[in-house]
């Protein structure tokens, strides 16, 4: 029988598998003609629909009041916002440098908690947040190569995780993370669907491309959400954050092997100095 740790921790690394995958079933779904508002559409709609079913099936109650209006802005704003950039990013720079760039944000979420006074800002953390900084550099010093504007989308997409992390730290603790899941995905999808639909949709192109959109959507957003907070119950919110950073790790692996993605011994290097950092973070958090 599995025992309770061993458990929490296969489900955090299936949600750091599904989260990893998802650069590269992006990468399928736009080389298969779709554009980023008709894939991130889909994603939302069926990411969201398939929420709500979990939260009527576990009796959850629907978020209300303030809560609520916040939420929506996390979902329309916050959330959209840095899928948007992270899936832009993938036009303009390798998965796998897609997938570490985002992985600024643990560092940026201690930077941003001590300005806001929520927690204090050490030497030690300073220094983490500086070594994670290098590493981005080394790695887009060849192999995980990216134009200024694939970098710049990228570092966007951390920016602003780091800030809707910030704002909903205390909402999803009172609405509970499936609730808030709900609210955030479909208030992404309007705006998706909005946007989708005042460009005119471009749907993917091939069978592979439908099968991408379908993976970000379940495989991509919705297991690793749902494994994610099964681990947390079993390890605990800090084991939790460091195992789920097997994700930029993943990106990696699997765009060297589906993407043909190159990681030179420079790039590996610069890869190991942000997981590491991000690593001995999470811990001192």
């Amino acid at each position: 029988m599995i025992s309770e740790r061993l458990g929490g921790a296969l489900f955090i690394a299936g949600s750091a598998i599904g989260f990893g995958a998802m650069a590269i079933f992006g990468k399928i779904a736009f080389g298969s003609g779709a554009s980023t508002a008709t894939v991130l559409f889909f994603r939302f709609l069926a990411a969201g629909t398939l929420m709500v079913m979990l939260m009527v099936s576990m009796r959850q109650q629907w978020p209300k009041g303030r809560d609520l209006a916040v939420l929506i802005l996390m979902g329309g704003l916050g959330y959209a916002g840095q899928a948007f950039c992270f899936f832009s990013a993938l036009h303009h720079a390798t998965a796998g440098l897609t997938g570490l760039l985002l992985y600024l944000f643990p560092a940026l979420v201690i930077v941003g908690s001590a300005i806001l006074g929520r927690r204090k800002l050490t030497w030690s953390k300073v220094l983490l947040a500086l070594l994670a900084l290098i590493g981005i550099l080394l790695t887009v010093a060849g192999g995980l190569a990216g134009t200024p504007t694939g970098i710049a989308f990228g570092v966007g997409a951390a920016l602003i995780y780091t800030v809707y992390i910030l704002v909903g730290e205390g909402v999803t603790g009172r609405t509970g993370a499936v609730s808030a899941g709900c609210v955030i995905m479909l208030s992404a999808a309007v705006v998706f669907g909005v946007v989708m639909t005042v460009e005119g949709p471009t749907y993917p192109g091939t069978p592979a491309g439908w099968l991408a959109v379908a993976a970000i959507a379940v495989v991509s957003t919705l297991m690793p959400i749902v494994f994610f907070f099964a681990g947390m119950r079993r390890l605990g919110a800090g084991d939790a954050s460091t195992l789920s950073t097997l994700e930029p790790v993943v990106t990696l692996l699997l765009a060297y092997i589906f993407l043909g993605e190159k990681l030179g011994p420079v790039q590996a290097a610069g890869a190991g100095l942000v997981i590491a950092a991000v690593v001995i973070l999470t811990r001192l958090r």
